[in-house]
């Protein structure tokens, strides 16, 4: 297939620009995505190697190195003024000679700017300077990034084929552990703390599912509700501490009926102020039979992609007997991988699976299947534009009568 030329490129972002200035849904996300099919048709393999395997990595560690000395916050907090090399260095007790030379490289890479003999934060930077997203990168560098970088090897030596157990993956080469993933970040409370920070860091500023425009709550959800057959609007299976619940009931305040949070008993143990909270809490394990039965919907959100497919169905199972025929809704809010038109945002989790639970992320063809062996009926994939996740909407199969 011949590369795309680089004036249709061009005039594919002068569009793309017009649409973000007029703040169209998706429109930044298609610019940045633009500016990757630029980069792609004009960088040279020297170029390309240079910034892959050079800038890029070297960019990471500056980042994990900027998180020990508060690089970005001494900048956020300087604002308009600036710091000049030597004042960073002093703030952050790095040898100026070595500084000059990471100071450009970010420089380089956009992340800070330099001008009058000072240098000065960026809106990218000051964002990096919040504390979820200094645990992310700690996250990302200390525990997933080894993982990436024992790829080549671990696959080689395990004969190139997707590992058959989550004990025996990238992540525990990489990490010379035989624990899975999640049992291992129990036992490293340091990470466990800085993937909980990643997890909240990795949607923050995208629309929520319940957001408008997303998923028609009002059309699939509150119309219809009905008290008599259980006064449970939405239950959130495996919902962690509520931060889903929370915005739910914030984005729809009149909402009818009950609003109700699960996850297994230590976590709901942890929940501060439960009776203060807009929603319910109750403790169940998703590998056992759904005890709220007849709700209008039950949501499941980032459940399914840690799992393999046998587990996927046993837990979709496990809410079959809940499930009224006609009215109940799953909503699945998962990553539906494109085959034409993969997305970074999904193809980067999906490699995140990989290392980390030797999973994977699906396709619609594979929820379809997934749904359908669990003895529901697969009804429709709602998206929205620039947001990696989508919902799948399925229901209770209809049993044909002999």
């Amino acid at each position: 297939m011949a590369a795309t030329p680089v004036s249709s490129i061009l005039e594919r972002i002068a569009a793309a620009g017009k649409s973000y200035e007029g703040d169209e849904r998706g429109s930044r996300e298609t610019l940045i995505d633009l500016g990757r099919d630029l980069v792609a048709a004009l960088e040279i393999p020297s170029e390309f190697l240079q910034r892959s395997f050079w800038a890029e990595p070297a960019l990471s560690a500056h980042c994990k190195l900027a998180v020990n000395v508060k690089l970005f916050q001494h900048l956020r907090d300087a604002g308009d003024a600036g710091l000049s090399l030597s004042s960073v260095a002093d703030k952050t007790g790095v040898e100026t000679s070595l500084l000059q030379r990471i100071m450009h490289h970010l420089n380089a890479m956009k992340l800070v700017t330099f001008s009058n003999g000072n240098f000065y934060a960026t809106t990218l930077s000051n964002g990096l300077a919040e504390e979820r997203y200094q645990q992310s990168i700690d996250f990302c560098y200390d525990v997933a990034r080894p993982s990436f970088n024992g790829f080549p090897k671990f696959f080689k030596e395990n004969g190139y084929k997707t590992p058959a157990d989550l004990r025996t993956g990238p992540f525990q080469a990489a990490h010379k552990s035989d624990l899975a993933f999640f049992d291992w970040l129990v036992a490293t409370p340091p990470h466990l703390a800085e993937f909980d920070a990643f997890m909240s860091a990795y949607r923050a500023g995208k629309p929520n599912w319940y957001d408008p425009g997303f998923y028609p709550v009002t059309e699939r959800l509150v119309e219809g509700f009905e008290p008599n057959n259980n006064e449970v609007l939405l239950v959130d299976v495996g919902g962690g501490r509520g931060h889903d619940m929370s915005m739910f009931v914030a984005q729809h305040p009149q909402h009818p009926g009950k609003v109700v949070l699960q996850d297994r008993e230590p976590v709901v143990a942890s929940i501060a102020d439960k009776e203060r909270l807009p929603f319910e809490c109750q403790a169940h394990d998703f590998y056992t039979p759904e005890p709220i039965k007849g709700a209008r919907a039950y949501s499941l959100h980032s459940i399914l992609h840690d799992w393999d497919d046998e587990r996927g169905v046993k837990i979709l199972e496990n809410l079959k007997p809940a499930l009224t025929p006609g009215y109940s809704r799953v909503l699945l809010n998962e990553i539906v991988l494109s085959e034409e038109h993969p997305t970074i945002a999904a193809t980067s989790m999906d490699m995140m699976m990989l290392a980390h639970m030797s999973v994977r992320e699906r396709t619609e063809a594979d929820w379809k299947e997934i749904i359908e062996k669990a003895g529901l009926s697969f009804v429709k994939v709602y998206t929205y534009p620039g947001v990696a996740e989508s919902v799948i909407e399925a229901e209770l199969a209809e049993v044909s009568q002999p």
